[in-house]
């Protein structure tokens, strides 16, 4: 299978090019030149495999460059013991038509091990497919859990180094220390002044500049992505949505054919997209609820087809959503409109901080597509409500989507089997999940949390307060490119 750009799908890439230049050439994202299908018959058998062969299977169907005895192995190092849950991604039934997939139970505790592990092995093994003879810096901006996944899934990987750009004050404490305190001889982390957005722009213009792209290759590097832009880092995502609808068949709650709801908290799209994806290649969805914290931006968008980046950004408890430019909204667009105008979008939205797409665009994606959003406060009250009622214990990110949900229920009527994507283990934003009990200023969110809901901390978060701080610095936007430079002659 060929790929190409979302704004250029003259020129053709292969997935091995694709997942190691993380970005197209013209600034636009990859995507597949079509979507392989999925029958009831392929299902039922997905439905008799456990979590390691489904990945196999379906992310053969986009990489014909890999033989089956390659992803076999690339997923056997990606998910094995280094997840807390045999199921890898086990889906909990809350009741008889809703369920949480818990995406938490890897290295880091969020749902980007289950991509940022397999990543690694797509990349080391896609550069070696190209004949690429320089080593690859990966760079990414993060908004809290992309970037400790990706420092991890890197971490003393031959021929690699990692860079990771986060807002200051825009994360978690947990989320700070599991970045700071990263191990690893090729890594490299530094705070940005701004918010996640500044982060992001700041990684998209050095990957934009082509004098730097050359002076780094004169050196013996080049630079590629594993933020969700990068179509090796989107790909193990589908999986996890077939595997929830298959768990929900195994579970005797629904026959093959019968349509669940996702409901999804999403910032910068990727998390969604994905389930679109599984939905275009065959997996039956009624509906993706996309749920949103106080960046409302997405809601807006779904809702009246205009995009605008251009309102005030709002520092919540669910930072991971603290997000205003979705950058995987792009591989949408192209997917309803085409490489000319979904150029042109971006264009305006670089120039003006907005767009609008046309009436049938519009009508696509609210055929798919609901969108809601709660603050803070309507957070809070969910995880406590949750809580006291069945003690199962929501982060502060899962509990937007279950209120979202619940909004969504409300006013449409639709009670159709539904399936919370959960994103993060609530130990991640112990401190706001505490306050959202009632319990505020704990010297120890942790050992407090864990006294509260009668389990341990997990041990990737075990003893995370008394490791080393070893990258504390800060930086302005302007110097995001001399930093990478200097940690490349390092």
């Amino acid at each position: 299978m060929k790929y190409f750009s979302t704004r250029n799908d003259k020129q053709t890439f292969t997935a091995s090019q694709a997942i190691a230049m993380g970005i197209a050439p013209d600034g636009g994202l990859f995507v597949p030149e079509h979507i392989p299908q999925v029958d009831h018959e392929t299902l039922r058998a997905l439905c008799a495999m456990d979590y390691r062969a489904r990945s196999a299977k379906l992310m053969k169907l986009y990489l014909d460059e890999f033989s089956q005895e390659e992803l076999e192995g690339f997923v056997r190092a990606a998910y094995a013991g280094n997840f807390d849950d045999p199921a890898i991604a086990p889906t909990h039934f809350l009741n008889e038509n809703t369920a949480f997939l818990e995406l938490w139970h890897g290295p880091t505790c969020a749902f980007k091990d289950m991509a940022l592990q397999m990543l690694p092995h797509l990349l080391t093994a896609s550069l070696k497919k190209t004949g690429e003879k320089r080593k690859v810096c990966i760079l990414v901006a993060t908004s809290g859990d992309t970037g400790k996944a990706a420092l991890e899934g890197f971490r003393d990987v031959d021929g690699t180094r990692i860079f990771v750009f986060y807002p200051d004050g825009g994360v978690s404490r947990i989320q700070r220390l599991q970045m700071v305190t990263q191990a690893g001889e090729n890594v490299g982390v530094c705070a940005v002044k701004g918010n996640f957005d500044d982060a992001q722009t700041g990684v998209k213009r050095i990957f934009g500049d082509a004098a730097f792209a050359e002076e780094l290759s004169g050196r013996g590097w080049f630079l590629s992505s594993a933020n969700s832009i990068n179509w090796g880092r989107l790909l193990p995502q589908i999986v996890y949505y077939f595997s929830a609808y298959c768990d929900y068949v195994n579970a005797g709650r629904i026959q093959v054919g019968d349509k669940l709801v996702f409901c999804v908290p999403t910032g910068n799209f990727g998390n969604i997209l994905a389930g679109w994806f599984a939905r275009a290649m065959g997996l039956p969805v009624a509906r993706f609820v996309c749920a949103s914290n106080a960046n409302n931006v997405l809601t807006d968008f779904i809702n009246t087809g205009v995009y605008d980046k251009n309102r005030p950004f709002h520092t919540t408890i669910s930072p991971s959503m603290d997000i205003l430019v979705s950058s995987n909204l792009e591989r949408l667009l192209y997917q309803l409109t085409g490489d000319a105008e979904t150029r042109s979008y971006m264009e305006q939205l670089n120039r003006e901080g907005r767009y609008s797409v046309g009436p049938a665009a519009v009508q696509q994606i609210q055929a798919t597509f609901s969108a809601g959003f709660c603050g803070d406060a309507e957070t809070g009250e969910a995880i406590a409500a949750l809580f006291a009622e069945t003690h199962y214990l929501m982060d502060t990110h899962t509990a937007v989507a279950f209120k979202v949900l619940a909004d969504y229920r409300r006013q449409s009527g639709d009670q159709t089997p539904a399936v919370i994507v959960s994103t993060a283990s609530p130990f991640k934003f112990a401190a706001d999940v505490l306050a959202a009990l009632g319990e505020k200023g704990t010297e120890n969110p942790l050992t407090a949390l864990a006294a509260k809901a009668s389990r341990p901390i997990p041990a990737p978060l075990s003893g995370l307060e008394e490791r080393p701080v070893r990258f504390p610095e800060v930086t302005e936007r302007e110097s995001m490119r001399r930093i990478v430079s200097d940690f490349l002659e390092g």
